[in-house]
């Protein structure tokens, strides 16, 4: 509750000293290390590097209005985790990637499931969203992802859940952040339309997508997944919605609506992960409620301040070669608030 309370007086500040036309360059220095500049999408505008300063794209003539979440809905999905290849292949995939890439050799397949529920509310804010990945975690830290791994986001508040085949050193659960919520229905906003992404698979998809660079202050350098930018240490991060919208599976009565096909995104491309470009590709996605002893209770009695940090981005153990540091790819972890 302390954290909750801390959290919001620390906005309130923000909002007055910009109102009062003072920096606040002060109060964002408070925000702690483990706050991860999201673009808007999980966090607020003033903490990331965005093109625009609310972390917002306005829609040109010509291109799509912007789908949105319903307010709660299930999906599981498949996550290929792509070695070799990318470059000439990159996604949106309609489904697995393309037949030019070969499974085993340059992709790996594994599953999760997406669970998320805008109406909950709890002490540390609102909306709840869990990510659940199945024998391989999200392959976006400098570490061998072979375990089973969740993210929860309970309000503000982001937890990592970790199961029997985690590495010796990782705790059960962990605070991976104390600002990072479940996206808002209209999310999408946060990210600009790419005409060459929503026509690699003719327009069927709406696809969002950029590049940032973490070398000039992680700002946005490009729109659109290709030409690829992994040998220029650049970060991407895509989505797309089918371009139709279609009845749900689950509600037949609701409004049709443009289902999320894709989430596509820079994983790391060297050993021991292996995976510089990955897409999860939605399956089964309905307006089911999330069931919360299934998801939300496996956090919802912890108290944030008890849990020890996250040591994903980095990892204990000897500290690297600065050679080794220098050529390192970046990861999110990486990137700095503005």
């Amino acid at each position: 509750m302390a954290a909750c309370v801390w959290i919001g007086l620390f906005r309130v500040a923000v909002a007055v000293l910009a109102a009062l036309g003072i920096s606040s360059v002060c109060a964002q220095a408070q925000q702690p290390e483990n706050v991860y500049p999201t673009y808007g999408v999980h966090n607020p505008a003033n903490d990331s590097p965005c093109a625009n300063p609310d972390c917002v794209y306005v829609r040109q003539p010509g291109e799509p209005t912007d789908p949105q979440y319903p307010p709660f809905w299930s999906s599981e999905w498949n996550m290929y985790s792509v070695s070799k290849g990318y470059a000439e292949n990159p996604p949106p995939y309609d489904g697995a990637p393309p037949p030019a890439l070969k499974r085993g050799v340059d992709y790996e397949v594994s599953r999760g499931a997406t669970y998320y529920d805008s109406t909950w509310r709890g002490l540390s804010g609102e909306g709840a969203m869990m990510e659940h990945y199945e024998k391989r975690c999200i392959p976006i830290f400098p570490i061998s992802n072979h375990y089973t791994c969740s993210f929860i986001s309970l309000g503000d508040v982001a937890f990592f859940v970790t199961y029997e085949d985690r590495p010796s050193w990782m705790p059960r659960v962990c605070l991976f952040s104390p600002v990072n919520h479940p996206p808002t229905l209209d999310f999408i906003k946060h990210l600009p339309y790419s005409s060459g992404d929503s026509a690699r698979l003719g327009n069927k998809v709406q696809g969002y997508s950029f590049w940032i660079d973490p070398q000039s202050g992680g700002k946005p350098v490009q729109t659109g997944v290709s030409p690829d930018r992994t040998k220029d240490k650049l970060i991407m991060f895509g989505y797309a919605f089918m371009s139709k919208p279609e009845p749900d599976s689950a509600d037949p009565s609701a409004q049709p609506y443009r289902h999320p096909q894709s989430f596509y995104f820079s994983g790391v491309p060297d050993p021991p992960v292996n995976a510089a470009i990955v897409s999860q590709n939605y399956t089964n996605f309905a307006m089911v409620k999330p069931d919360p002893k299934k998801t939300w209770d496996l956090v919802s009695g912890l108290d944030p301040k008890t849990l020890p940090p996250c040591q994903l981005f980095n990892p204990p153990g000897p500290p690297a070669a600065p050679a080794a540091a220098v050529a390192r790819p970046p990861t999110w972890g990486d990137l700095k608030r503005k």
